[in-house]
């Protein structure tokens, strides 16, 4: 028997404002309210938000948490110092694949908060609550369903939080960029998945409602998922399970900035396989359609050095150009041309760095 569809602590928000609803990893999320590209431009231009409670936060504590914390994950967590920074990683198979990407924040060495994916939750857990097992770790970890989330993105994203938020009023200032404020659980963090500034704000559960409606009120336009897609895809920010996954190597996902192997003492998981060179090394380039048509993942792409794949496409409210990530030989350089087969077509397109566009500006040519 199917599992039961789950809802956030928003559903009825949704419902009320009559959002188009779809399963997302099992929960009923919002994909619109209306015009996905107006919600798009209110990220860019002014400020959006987004229900991202079904993302799963976890708290680690304990005498052993940094400890366990430098052994699980790619990224050192020994480089926060500062309470409430904050530290993005991916958590690795033996053989060097991608279980998940995360946000880790540190609040002392015993004390740390982590944000993984809705669709990887449980199987996350499940792997840390293995290592913990495996390597008697003196940590607990506790799953945090009773709080909601609420992604606050844009330019004047943080000046209508404050309005609608006393508590971010009361602090003062935001934090400061890839940090996070905490009070009781309340958790207000400067970090976000659409290259815009904003807040990724975490409060208990009963009080999504109220929060939701307040930042309405100062302005803040509701988003769903479908601009949250072309938003972190003109941002070059990867989606889990579309541009890596267990079978894909952070190094060749473009992540490699991800994986510190600077202290050759820390045994992380994975390290080993990361560690051994690879007869086929990828680099991930951005993609702008030359052509008519739009780009989606799993296309092929040719090049003068072999073929490579596109990871994820869709069009760019922002280009007003179909643009996409591909995985493609490592020497292949930005500005060069390649063809995508788009069902049956070799359409081209040329390679650009990501990203495509962050804090409003674009980065990259449109035109060729």
């Amino acid at each position: 028997m199917d599992a039961p569809v789950k809802h956030t602590p928003l559903h009825a928000c949704h419902l009320a404002a009559n959002a188009r609803m779809v399963d997302f990893a099992g929960w009923d999320m919002p994909v619109n309210y209306g015009s996905q590209i107006d919600e798009h431009h209110a990220v860019r231009r002014d400020a959006g938000m987004f229900d991202v409670s079904h993302m799963l936060a976890l708290d680690l504590t304990g005498t052993g948490a940094k400890e366990f914390l430098r052994g699980l994950l790619a990224n050192d967590v020994a480089r926060l110092k500062t309470p409430g920074k904050a530290l993005y990683s991916c958590m690795l198979t033996e053989a060097g694949g991608v279980i998940d990407d995360l946000i880790v924040y540190r609040f002392a060495d015993d004390d740390w908060r982590i944000v993984v994916n809705a669709g990887t939750a449980d199987k996350d857990v499940a792997w840390m609550r293995a290592r913990i097992a495996a390597t008697g770790a003196n940590v607990s970890l506790t799953a945090r369903r009773d709080l909601a989330m609420i992604a606050v993105q844009g330019p004047n994203a943080i000046a209508k939080a404050s309005a609608a938020m006393p508590e971010l009023s009361a602090a003062g200032e935001a934090p400061s960029p890839f940090s996070a404020i905490r009070h009781g659980d309340t958790l207000i963090a400067r970090t976000g998945y659409t290259g815009e500034d904003g807040l990724e704000i975490t409060i208990p559960a009963k009080e999504a409602a109220s929060l939701w409606n307040a930042l309405l009120a100062s302005g803040v336009h509701p988003c769903g998922l479908g601009a949250r897609d072309t938003l972190r895809l003109e941002a070059g920010m990867n989606l889990y399970g579309q541009d890596m996954d267990e079978t894909v190597s952070p190094l060749d996902a473009g992540l490699a900035w991800t994986v510190d192997l600077r202290d050759e003492a820390r045994a992380f998981v994975g390290r080993p396989a990361l560690e051994v060179p690879t007869s086929a090394p990828r680099a991930v380039l951005g993609l702008i359609l030359e052509d008519k048509g739009v780009l989606r993942a799993h296309m092929p792409v040719f090049s003068r050095l072999g073929e490579g794949e596109t990871t994820s496409g869709s069009f760019s409210p922002t280009l007003e150009r179909s643009i996409a990530f591909a995985r493609l030989p490592a020497e292949i350089e930005a500005g060069e041309l390649v063809e995508v087969d788009v069902r049956g077509r070799r359409l081209r397109a040329r390679t650009v760095k990501l990203p495509f566009v962050r804090n409003g500006k674009i980065l990259v040519e449109p035109t060729a």
